[in-house]
């Protein structure tokens, strides 16, 4: 969208493309100034929708949206309920899907402030999420799997030492893989927090290995030796 089209403008090309309680809260966050309008979609998903979204000064941020009916609240739900810090969630579809929102926003914030590389998260409200856009000139980094770095030891470590920031802070990404890391100039950045989940959770054990496996195994078909336990024990610590 042209960066002199105005809010209202903005707000008519979304018409039918979202609920109309999604558009309305797409047009207050424009009215806000958190962007000007929608470009074009970077990842379209059974549960949300990734747009790039254009700001005055005519820089970029990503718009992750939540589409309130095709998610799968009762799987969000089984997350959330573990963790401590939405003990008093009421069940019902859209207070899990804004709970989900919130906690991705919360998990970023926490992951940045352990200085783990993820895009910043500047604003959310109801199913939408306003963050960094990752890339350069208008592209969005590629995805791992569809991007082999160009040096797999230095690559892998860097994955490695960011897990062991985001365990140290407290957390576990529960759904990291080729598919939830951006490789943006040789350097990982992990997106997709929604799953993220704290250390005291029950089965955080148990994502910790899930995580590490999906990254060794990856790294792996590139021809690269990894040895899950090893992992294990530099993330802990031990």
């Amino acid at each position: 969208m042209s960066k002199k089209s105005r809010p209202r403008e903005d707000f008519k090309t979304m018409h039918d493309v979202f609920d109309g309680f999604t558009n309305r809260t797409l047009y207050k966050l424009i009215t806000q100034g958190h962007f000007e309008g929608l470009e074009s979609p970077i990842s379209i998903g059974k549960e949300s929708n990734v747009f790039s979204a254009i700001r005055k000064d005519g820089s970029r941020v990503m718009v992750k949206i939540y589409r309130l009916e095709t998610c799968d609240f009762n799987r969000m739900y089984d997350y959330i309920k573990d963790d401590p810090r939405f003990i008093d969630i009421k069940k019902g579809k859209r207070n899990i899907i804004f709970s989900w929102v919130q906690r991705e926003y919360r998990n970023l914030l926490k992951a940045r402030e352990a200085n783990v590389s993820v895009p910043i998260p500047f604003t959310f409200s109801n199913n939408v999420l306003v963050l960094e856009f990752i890339g350069d000139d208008g592209a969005f980094a590629p995805k791992l799997k569809d991007a082999i770095p160009k040096n797999p030891r230095e690559f892998f470590e860097k994955i490695i030492a960011n897990m062991k920031r985001l365990h140290k802070a407290g957390l576990v990404h529960a759904d990291l893989s080729a598919f939830n890391i951006l490789n943006h100039n040789e350097k990982p950045v992990f997106i997709d927090f929604s799953q993220c989940i704290t250390l005291n959770s029950s089965r955080s054990n148990e994502y910790l290995e899930r995580d590490i496996r999906n990254i060794c195994n990856f790294f792996k078909k590139i021809g690269l030796k990894t040895d899950e336990a090893k992992v294990k024990m530099q993330i802990k610590g031990k």
